[in-house]
């Protein structure tokens, strides 16, 4: 067991690195373990129950290895479905993250709120309850875009994004006069990595909201009491993979110094 019990943070891809960010700004004398299913990725086609046995194998493979004191399930589509099953079966708390949907129905002035995430999460009906609940007096226009997750990676990896490519993804959330969302619900956590061009993409959106912060306070108020030293802080990959060394520079810009690799087949 680690000197400092880890926070583990895990997703499908990088995506949670977003998550990360705003809980080490929280929590700085923290040590991490981020975890990328990698092999499996992504995870955005695959069916629920193939999605929650899979989340199931991997957390329990790395739950038992690196004993964390709380595990964050930063990817929206796993924790839609997977936390019931995670939280009856682990005993350390485990928080998931939802579409910022609240937050967003606060911000918008006009009432329009575009969601954008993964096409299994617009159409969940988790995601459906959350509007009913938070948002019934707001319009919300919903994308799905597997093609955000897939540009996301790419540019930790080094790779330009077009932003006319950007500008088409979210071209349905300003195609009717009168109904023009200007807050957009970044509804995966691979999006906000994107934010700085999806800002030029659409610079009339006010608001860009996610689930970061949130996620942040949620950590912050489980723990009994904070570190006041940290450990050293790593990356785990379920599989090796050739752009490894491009994404060693990425992940120690997010406080990750170290690569491990834990194979864990799909």
């Amino acid at each position: 067991m680690d000197a400092h019990p880890p926070i583990l943070i895990f997703d499908s891809g990088v995506g949670g690195l977003s998550v990360l960010d705003a809980v080490r700004k929280a929590l700085p004398h923290e040590t991490y373990r981020y975890a990328c299913d990698n092999a499996a990725f992504p995870y955005g086609p695959k069916p629920e129950d193939e999605l929650v046995a899979r989340v199931d194998a991997v957390l329990t493979a790395l739950i038992a290895r690196i004993e964390p004191k709380m595990v964050i399930v930063a990817c929206n589509t796993a924790s839609t479905v997977a936390l019931p099953r995670l939280r009856a079966k682990f005993p350390m708390p485990i928080i998931g993250v939802v579409p910022a949907i609240k937050p967003a129905a606060g911000l918008s002035g006009n009432k329009v709120i575009g969601l954008l995430a993964t096409p299994g999460t617009v159409t969940r009906r988790y995601t459906d309850d959350l509007i009913r609940e938070f948002a019934p007096h707001c319009d919300v226009i919903r994308v799905g875009s597997r093609e955000l997750v897939v540009l996301a990676e790419a540019k930790l990896r080094g790779e330009a994004i077009d932003i006319d490519t950007l500008r088409e993804i979210l071209s349905p959330f300003f195609q009717e006069a009168g109904r023009q969302a200007d807050t957009i619900v970044l509804g995966c956590t691979h999006f906000p990595l994107l934010l700085d061009e999806l800002r030029q993409a659409a610079p009339q959106v006010k608001h860009w909201v996610d689930s970061g912060e949130a996620i942040a306070r949620r950590a912050a108020s489980l723990l009994p009491e904070a570190e006041t030293e940290a450990g050293i802080s790593r990356a785990i990959f379920t599989a090796d993979e050739p752009s490894m060394k491009r994404l060693a520079a990425a992940l120690a810009e997010h406080g990750l110094v170290q690569i491990d690799i834990i194979p864990i087949p799909n």
